[in-house]
This record gives structure tokens, C-alpha cells and sequence, in this order.
């Protein structure tokens, strides 16, 4: 038969007396007969595992503190005291996951009370010591492997940071168009591409072209552009503005022919390079520039079959790209490859101008089969509706 109700009140009553006079032993048989009749009481379950901590039954404590949790996942007091279990029996992989726990559940703070805001704060330092010792055990495991960080895998070095913490995990995420089973690279290293030291080569002169037209206020328009044939979509004060300013050789696959006769060695150093050429579409081929105090905010590119080449022209210092998780600033006359369908950004926080010979090329992993098939699609796509 059921207890009545106002007998079980009278029985929490007295469990919660039992441990707040830190008589344990008084309150374990009565937590457990509160638990045998309402097994749904999570308060008579984490009385129940107090009890069990002060009587050092490790068992029970975990048993009662699974059925807190179960229930209750972000149970801020039964996950900090599953923590300081682990961390008691030395298991500290464990002791840090449920650290975490707490760090990453708890509300802000100044929400807690006073009691419970410390115990938060003391998850956090324990975190923090445990993801140090993890640190330096897996750091000697590799180094005794023979990683160094200055010659070692970038790869490898990445995946470590990421192990730790220390970086995100960012994938492709084109907005318009994806092609399977690429790899995941935020950048392609300058030797990987024959033809790119010939273009290298010739920055001189295609900096004298650009500086040939810079001073053309009509040249210049702003690189983000309304449509009235699109809805607007939000990319922050730099719509319509002519702090990300491009001055286009080659727009939509079609040679701007006041351009190519201002800037024509540029068009030819391009001569090698492996560019999309889609209808309608690509290639694309500007200077790009960045005025003084401006930064482009995150955002994704719309198609994973191509990359984007930086050629930088004009770089003072205090500007950089960050293509997912790693930053790099551009150095004068050495490319910059990336993937812009991982999430990037870039910014200028000098007081000069930025500029950057900006084109796209296909991505090394496609076939020619493929390179054809999607430059059909998209061609496609752009000429529905009559567009």
C-alpha cells in the first residue's frame, strides 16, 4: 500500500534534518524509503547521494547520482559531485567530461546563488587543470613520436589543436551549390600549383596596372551589391558600401573590355591558371579592395567546386584572413589559396587601402568529366527564369 502523502513529507523532512545535522548514517534508510515509494523524487535521490558520499559508499553515491541525472541532465550539484567522484578515484578524462559538463550547462552566474556561483567556478578551474595534465600527457606521447611543430604534418598539427580544444572544427557549407566527397581544406599551400610562380612573378606589373586605375573614382563599385531581382539578405553596413570596393577584369564570364585594355598583362599573367569558366557565371577576375578600418564579416561562398587565389598587391600591416580555424595575413606578391565555402572573414585595421587581385579556379580534385558537368549546371541554373 501506498504511503500517504503527508507521511513521505514528514519522512523528507526528517532525511533533510538528518543531513543537515551531518548524521548520515540517520539519513541514508530514510532517503531510501523515500525513494522506494516515489523512485521519481529527484530531490530524495541527491539526498540519498549526499548521504552515500558521507558515508564514502562510492556505489551508492554514483547509483543515486545516474538516477539524478537521467532525469535531470543538467543537475548542477550531481554533475559537479560525479565530477569530484572521479577526480577522487583518479580518473581524470572523466573528472574533466563532467567539469565540463557543469561549465557548459551552468546559466550566467550572477543567476546562481551564492553557494552553487562557487562550486561553478571551482568546476571551471578543475576543467581547466584537467585539460592542462591532458595536455602535457598527449603532447609527450607525440613528441616522443618525433612531431616537431615547425617541420611536422600541418595536417597532423591541426588535427592535435583540434584534440585539444585549442581550434573549431569548420566545414563546407556552400550556400548555393555542393559537390560530395572534397576535402575538407581551409587553404592550399602555393607549391601545389605549377603555374602560380609565373603569375607570382609578374606583381610588379600587375600592381603598376592597378595603380594605373585606382585613382579612377569611377572604376571602383561596391563589391556587395542590392538586387531587385533578389531579396535583400543582410551582410552588415557593407552593402552598397565602398569600403569592399572591386574593379572587375573579367565579371560573369565576360571580359570587361575597357578593363582589358587598362589592365592587359594582368589578363595575360592569368593565361595558366586553371579558371572556372561556367556561362554567365565565371570567371570572375577583380582587384579587390579594402579600405582602411573596415572588416568583412563571416560568411560562407556559394560553390565548393572552386577555389579562391589572392595575389596581394597592396598589403600594409594589420591585415589578415581567417579561413575557418587558422588566420593568415597576406605577404605582397605570394598567393593566398582557399576554400570560401568554410566560413571566412577578413579585415583591414590599418589607415591604408588593401588590394588583392581576387580570381577562382577549379578545385585540383575534379576530373575534367566533372569540371565540364559543373560548369553545365550551373550555367544552367543561372539561365533559368531568364536570367
Amino acid at each position: 500500500m501506498t504511503a500517504p502523502s503527508t507521511d513521505l513529507n514528514r519522512l523528507g523532512q526528517a532525511a533533510a534534518e538528518a543531513l543537515r545535522r551531518q548524521d548520515a548514517r540517520a539519513a541514508r534508510p530514510l532517503f531510501e524509503q523515500l525513494v522506494t515509494a516515489r523512485p521519481a523524487d529527484i530531490s530524495a535521490w541527491y539526498g540519498l547521494a549526499l548521504a552515500c558520499r558521507r558515508l564514502g559508499d562510492d556505489a551508492g553515491q554514483s547509483t543515486a547520482l545516474d538516477r539524478v541525472l537521467a532525469a535531470e541532465p543538467a543537475h548542477l550539484p550531481a554533475l559537479i559531485m560525479k565530477a569530484d567522484h572521479y577526480a577522487r578515484i583518479g580518473d581524470g578524462r572523466a573528472a574533466e567530461a563532467f567539469y565540463g559538463a557543469v561549465v557548459a550547462r551552468a546559466p550566467a552566474l550572477a543567476s546562481l546563488p551564492p553557494d552553487l556561483r562557487e562550486e561553478v567556478r571551482r568546476a571551471q578551474h578543475q576543467r581547466e587543470h584537467y585539460a592542462r595534465s591532458f595536455e602535457t600527457h598527449l603532447r609527450a606521447a607525440v613528441d616522443q613520436a618525433g612531431f616537431d611543430p615547425e617541420t611536422s604534418s600541418r595536417r597532423f598539427a591541426q588535427s592535435l589543436d583540434l584534440l585539444l580544444g585549442k581550434k573549431q572544427l569548420y566545414l563546407q557549407a556552400p550556400t548555393s551549390f555542393y559537390f560530395p566527397e572534397l576535402p575538407q581544406r581551409q587553404f592550399y599551400e602555393r607549391d601545389e600549383f605549377p603555374w602560380l610562380a609565373a603569375l607570382e612573378a609578374k606583381t610588379d606589373i600587375i600592381r603598376a596596372e592597378l595603380l594605373s586605375v585606382i585613382g579612377d573614382p569611377a572604376a571602383f563599385r561596391p563589391y556587395v551589391q542590392s538586387l531587385d531581382t533578389r531579396p535583400t539578405e543582410e551582410f552588415h553596413d557593407l552593402r552598397d558600401n565602398p569600403k569592399w570596393s572591386a574593379y572587375y577584369l573579367i565579371e560573369g564570364g565576360a571580359v570587361n573590355a575597357q578593363a582589358a585594355a587598362r589592365c592587359p598583362r594582368t589578363l595575360e599573367a592569368l593565361g595558366a591558371a586553371p579558371q572556372c569558366e561556367s556561362p554567365g557565371r565565371t570567371p570572375s577576375v577583380l582587384f579587390s579592395l579594402l579600405r582602411p578600418g573596415t572588416r568583412i564579416p563571416a560568411h560562407n561562398g556559394q560553390i565548393n567546386a572552386r577555389l579562391i587565389c589572392h595575389l596581394p598587391l597592396i598589403v600594409p600591416p594589420g591585415c589578415a584572413l581567417r579561413v575557418g580555424n587558422e588566420v593568415r595575413s597576406w605577404v605582397e606578391g605570394e598567393a593566398l589559396i582557399f576554400d570560401d565555402t568554410m566560413e571566412h572573414e577578413a579585415w583591414n585595421n590599418s589607415d591604408q587601402l588593401r588590394v588583392v587581385l581576387l580570381f577562382e579556379i577549379w578545385r585540383p580534385e575534379l576530373t575534367p568529366e566533372e569540371r565540364a558537368l559543373v560548369s553545365a549546371t550551373l550555367a544552367s541554373v543561372g539561365s533559368y527564369g531568364g536570367a
